[in-house]
Order: C-alpha cells, then structure tokens, then sequence
C-alpha cells in the first residue's frame, strides 16, 4: 500500500484546506495517509471547527488521520490548549516539534503544504 504524509505548514486557510482536501482524496482512494499539522497552520486548530470546511476536518478527526500536532509551534500560536482540546496527538519528539523522520522511516513520502 502506498504512503502518503501530508504536512501542513502554511497559516493561510486556503493552504490549509487543500491540506485536508488532498488527506481526505488520498485516504478516500485507499493510501495510507497521515496529516502532520506544523508551523503557522497549528494557528488554525480553532477556526477550522467554524469554517465551512468543519464537517471534512471532522471526517479526518474520525478517520484517525491526523497524526502529529506540533507542540512548539501550536504552543506559540496559542493554540496548545485547543489542540489538546480536540484530542489531538501532539508531538514534541524534535525538540518541541513534529518528528519528520519516523513517518519517512516507515516509508512515507511527505507531501508539503
């Protein structure tokens, strides 16, 4: 089976959503696929569960998805305690941030957003 991770980094919500549309189309056409949320985008945590697109992320939350929520940088947006909220997996394996290795270790290609 094919592996697909995909890492969002960008703060904008257009990026973010193509994120999540590109996890949802790759988990839909049968790849194993992960959402590692980094960088600016962990600003979004909050506002994806009011946008339009709130029912996909929820789908995604469902599906088990998302598997990395970086510490560091959800810590720095102020969004920490809304990840953890959300019961989403936080990881500071890197020093405070996702850790990109395990994921090609395990023979992810890693897809940047």
């Amino acid at each position: 089976m094919r592996k697909i991770a995909v890492v969002s980094f960008q703060g904008e919500m257009s990026c973010f959503v193509h994120a999540l549309l590109n996890v949802w189309n790759y988990h839909q056409r049968g790849y194993d696929t992960v959402l590692i949320i980094e960088g600016a985008s962990t600003k979004l945590l909050g506002s994806i569960v009011q946008s339009p697109k709130a029912e996909l992320w929820e789908s995604i939350k469902k599906a088990g998805l998302i598997k990395s929520v970086c510490k560091a940088c959800s810590a720095q947006m102020g969004t920490l305690n809304e990840a953890e909220r959300q019961g989403l997996p936080i990881d500071a394996a890197l020093s405070g941030h996702s850790d990109l290795e395990r994921f090609t270790k395990d023979g992810y290609s890693i897809i940047l957003f």
